[in-house]
């Protein structure tokens, strides 16, 4: 599959859509965190009081059962995983990101709980396990039959639209993560020594000589 490059530019853009949507507040269901390194929501600058208090509200409530949360951790560090130049997706908090997203913006949950029920049904029925419970060679044949859109089998189409989603918010998590942004290697704004207009600038419009 391929790996952060081409994965950048799908979270640099899924990201700004996709936290611009605005959320109703809905019923929790309870479950457990699996990854290890939690997404903090609010903690952005510029966040008014209310936004930063729904937000907690929402980060306390969750959606996604414990077994659910297994699956997305594994789908997400087989689309992420870590390598020598940093850490995998739930190394940098994506499936806490992913369950927070889903609060954020509901239209989310559906498509996720159902793509993750037609992935445990297409493996039972495959090799007789739930996802997480196969082999990594099993998981990643799977995912292989549905990362693929243009080759992937007519009757794949519904893992397929599901993978899409799971691909887009995982590198959205990923690469709005502490770990994604040092990934890309963005530093942000720099310190500069202004020496003034250049000499050819200055010549240019006959100012070389003028002392301020």
């Amino acid at each position: 599959m391929n790996r952060r490059d081409s994965l950048k530019a799908i979270g640099l853009t899924a990201v700004s859509t996709a936290l611009l949507v605005d959320a109703c507040k809905t019923t929790p269901e309870k479950t457990t965190e699996t990854s290890t390194t939690t997404f903090t929501p609010g903690d952005i600058a510029g966040r008014e009081p209310f936004e930063i208090e729904r937000d907690k509200k929402l980060h306390d409530e969750t959606f996604f059962t414990k077994p659910e949360m297994a699956t997305i951790t594994a789908l997400a560090d087989i689309i992420i995983p870590k390598d020598a130049h940093s850490g995998s997706a739930s190394d940098a908090g994506v499936p806490d990101f992913i369950e927070f997203i889903v609060k954020d913006i509901p239209e989310h949950k559906t498509p996720m709980r159902g793509g993750l029920r037609w992935l445990d049904v297409q493996c039972a029925n495959r090799y007789n396990h739930a996802f997480v419970d196969c082999s990594h060679d099993q998981q990643t044949e799977m995912v292989t039959e549905i990362a693929y859109p243009k080759k992937a089998k007519p009757e794949m189409a519904q893992g397929v639209t599901f993978f899409n989603r799971m691909r887009d918010l995982t590198a959205s998590g990923f690469f709005t993560s502490k770990i994604g942004i040092k990934d890309i290697g963005y530093v942000g704004n720099q310190p500069n020594q202004w020496k003034g207009v250049p000499e050819d600038v200055l010549k240019q419009y006959g100012m070389e000589n003028v002392v301020v």
